[in-house]
This record gives C-alpha cells, structure tokens and sequence, in this order.
C-alpha cells in the first residue's frame, strides 16, 4: 500500500462535485464512494486473514453454506441463490473447494439436472479454523464498534431490500 495521502480524497471529491453539480448531489457520491472503498479495505483483510486456509472470502462463503447446511450438502443452483451470484461464479467457487479436498460434487440422488456439493471433514476443519480466525479479528471490521456494525447492518439491509434481495419484514 502506498502511502497515506495528507487528505480524505473522498472529502475532496465531495468538495468538488458540490462546487460542479450543487450541494445534494455530492451526498450520495460521497456515501457510495466511502461504501466501495470499504469494501475493498474489508475485502483484502478477510483475504489476507484466510490466505494461510487457501480460502478467499468468496470460497469461504461458499464452505459455510455447506457447513450449515443441515446435511452438510447443498444443490449448486441452491448455493448460488443463497450467495446471490451467477451459476458460473458457483461453478468456480465448488471447482476451489474440491480442488483443496474441502468439498465435493456428485449427482443429486432425486433430480437428476442438479449437482449437489458437500463439505468434507477436511472442509469442516478448515471452515472452522477460519472462523475463529474472522471472529478473533472481528471479520477486519476494527475500529468500528458494536453499535457503529449494527446501525451499518441496518442500513444496508434497507438498500438490499429496496434491490429486492429479499422480501421478509422486520
């Protein structure tokens, strides 16, 4: 990384958009650019902590479905729709894990179009070790507290449904 400039760029930006398109409009800039570049400070955190389990977060995600799920298995279509990617995003994750022994592909037993992944013992000790690894650091959220993660889960969670993530009240 380089080094930190002596200025919030972001703050510059919103100074400039404001002087080019008006005061409201540097609002949303602001708030989206601050947004996108959290994600990837967070983004490159997690990796960097998963690294050493041969894990990126998006492989992560994918291994916990598997651990949760109640068989330890989960049809592709299912995985993609759960994680909210494209059937060839799930296609490469699955390739990922089955290539470091952490998941498995194999018909489904009744449909015969889908493909079912399942966790290995090999996966779960991994899915577990990188847990406590994102849980000892706080899944590289520092220094946000408690109360700043809840009110950002809260509003996020209005944006996700405005987008139609999802459909349940709260």
């Amino acid at each position: 990384m380089s080094d930190p400039l002596p200025f919030d760029p972001i703050e510059e930006a919103g100074r400039q958009w404001r002087s080019h398109w008006g005061g409201t409009a540097a609002t949303p800039m602001m708030a989206v650019t601050s947004l996108m570049r959290a994600q990837q400070l967070l983004l490159a955190r997690l990796n960097e902590l998963l690294a050493p389990l041969e894990l990126s977060f998006s492989r992560y995600e994918a291994l916990m479905l598997l651990y949760l799920s109640s068989r330890g298995s989960l049809p592709l279509g299912k995985i993609g729709a759960r994680l909210q990617v494209h059937p060839t995003s799930v296609t490469s994750l699955v390739d990922g894990l089955e290539k470091r022994g952490y998941a498995t592909r194999s018909p489904h037993p009744t449909d015969r179009r889908a493909t079912l992944a399942t966790i290995t013992a090999r996966g779960r000790d991994v899915a577990e070790q990188a847990t406590r690894a994102l849980n000892d650091a706080r899944f590289g959220t520092a220094p946000l507290g408690a109360a700043d993660l809840r009110a950002l889960t809260g509003t996020l969670r209005d944006l996700r449904q405005d987008a139609g993530d999802f459909t349940a009240e709260r």
